[in-house]
């Protein structure tokens, strides 16, 4: 029996695992790398249509992302995962797929002009809505027997509705070995989704590193600073416009929202209507509405059990058509616009930052972390004025951001999870961190806590019945883009977000009256015409 660290090795994106048990070959997680790739990640092993089944701990894009490549290359076997993250996969992995193709049609078009070779899209619609139909829904605490020599279980960890770290009971030739795969490890006092469930006992963990290096801190009183800065940007008459990812943090925000409605601490704007503006988070919206018995905390439950829709409430407002979302900023009364994307960057978002930023009585309100080189983080950073679909807008509105309350355990988290599994594995698997963190992460477990572990580079091969590595893995680095490459496509990222949008627009505007459609067309038409060149 045999694991093969693949992806989100000393880094963060990419989450993949290899495993051979018996004659079975399966893979946990299969992510897409985000962000700046910094090492080298070997390729899976094996053809995909060697492939029996894949484990996934939750749908969030760098532990799902690239299932449909994996189908697309000849994968037929079963995706095994719970049934909120079967759910979420169902839109997050068609979205994706739009993104792919959209990328893929504009270097396309590239290279028409140049004569180079066309490109295909990593994969298509087709891949991904192919890959949907072998989601396998299950339980949590259910031990599930997938195979001769494999049996499994999903626990609630907490980080996402639907999230799981997997346990692994592999035998092969009379000789059985527990593995257990953390899954990203939720943080405690989350709203709506339980707190992370724990595992008992295990010969070996691969448990995630993301904050292991650092403190949360106490935990922010959401509802008390939201409240403070809907009281005043209403009373100047302002809109609070907030960025937000449309999976996971949207829905809290809705559940904070609830409270501070239902409570009335928004004094003489008790009726203020709250808007969510993004097709994906009210899809999601949905699907946490679905999964309430299985994945709530109690005091969401609470609510339930009372007759109360945690994240629904009077005034609450949804746009999905291009016609609803332009109507939102005129209408004149007060109100809090909840839109992605969280960075800013693409999405009906930079809509209503063009409507609000310039008027010093709203306020744009930031919850969750904004990369450098984002317009979000252009704004947290005190940029004067920004550029809005060719126009300069004049930043004056106020620029908040509210301390996130993260998915990810800080080290105190992590180190209670890994804790709770008695008696101590026989050897931890630090993965899914920066370098540093992994190890720093790794010295802490090892020094300050007795336990054997590791951070394996990708390729890196452990014999799990033997108990030692049979292959160690590759530390060679990416090459690094210069500096001005660096802006360039930064520069660029933005011009093809903004493609993305226009691509959504288009659609939207699917059914419209005829002379709308044409003037529409004459307009895109005109400025292809100006910029292609």
């Amino acid at each position: 029996m045999k694991l093969t660290f693949i992806g989100a090795d000393h880094e963060v994106t990419g989450s993949c695992h290899y495993m051979e048990i018996g004659e079975k070959r399966l893979l946990v997680d299969y992510g897409m790398e985000q962000g700046i790739d910094i090492f080298e990640n070997q390729e899976v092993p094996v053809s995909p249509s060697l492939i029996d089944f894949v484990l996934l701990t939750h749908a969030h894009i760098d532990h799902s992302g690239m299932l449909p490549l994996l189908y697309k290359r000849g994968f037929r076997g079963r995706v095994y995962a719970t049934q909120a993250t079967c759910d979420l996969c169902r839109i997050m992995l068609k979205d994706s797929a739009h993104i792919q193709e959209f990328e893929a049609e504009w270097k396309n078009r590239k290279a028409r002009r140049s004569g180079q070779e066309q490109v295909e899209p990593v994969y298509n619609m087709d891949d991904a809505c192919g890959l949907l139909e072998h989601l396998v829904a299950c339980g949590y605490d259910q031990i599930l027997e997938l195979a001769e020599g494999v049996r499994v279980r999903f626990t609630d960890v907490g980080h996402l509705l639907g999230s799981a770290s997997i346990e692994v009971w592999a035998t092969e030739k009379g000789v059985t070995k527990k593995i257990v795969f953390s899954g990203d490890i939720g943080n405690l006092n989350q709203p709506l989704i339980k707190d992370p469930q724990y595992v008992k006992e295990a010969d070996y963990v691969v448990m995630e590193s993301t904050y292991g290096d650092r403190s949360h801190g106490e935990i922010p009183d959401y509802v008390s600073a939201l409240t403070q800065i809907l009281q005043e940007t209403f009373d100047k008459g302002g809109n609070v416009v907030i960025p937000s990812f449309a999976v996971g943090r949207t829905q809290e925000i809705l559940y904070f929202l609830r409270k501070i409605k239902a409570d009335g601490l928004v004094k003489g704007h008790e009726h203020f209507e709250v808007y969510v503006d993004s097709p994906l988070a009210i899809e999601a919206t949905g699907i946490f509405q679905q999964n309430i018995s299985c994945c709530f905390d109690e005091e969401a439950m609470e609510l339930v059990e009372q007759g109360i829709n945690p994240i629904s409430f009077p005034g609450l407002k949804t746009a999905v058509s291009a016609e609803e979302s332009k109507a939102i900023n005129f209408d004149a009364a007060p109100k809090v616009i909840i839109s992605a994307s969280g960075m800013c960057d693409a999405g009906r978002i930079r809509h209503h930052l063009k409507h609000n930023l310039w008027r010093q009585e709203c306020a744009v309100v930031f919850v969750g972390y904004q990369s450098v080189g984002t317009l979000g983080r252009s704004l947290l950073d005190g940029v004067p004025a920004v550029k809005l679909f060719g126009e300069t807008i004049e930043v004056c509105a106020k620029i908040l951001r509210l301390p996130g309350i993260s998915g990810h355990a800080d080290r105190e988290g992590l180190i209670r999870w890994l804790s709770e599994i008695s008696p101590k594995p026989g050897h931890v698997f630090v993965v899914h961190g920066e370098d540093s963190v992994c190890d720093s992460f790794c010295r802490l477990i090892r020094e300050e806590y007795g336990q054997d572990a590791t951070a394996p580079y990708s390729g890196a091969e452990f014999d799990m019945a033997a108990g030692v590595y049979v292959k160690q893995g590759t530390m060679k680095r990416v090459a690094a883009a210069k500096p001005a490459s660096v802006h360039a496509s930064s520069v660029f990222s933005r011009l093809l977000a903004a493609g993305k949008r226009l691509m959504e627009v288009i659609y939207h505007n699917e059914g419209g009256a005829n002379k709308d459609l044409t003037k529409f067309t004459n307009q895109i038409l005109a400025l292809c015409e100006k910029w292609d060149r």
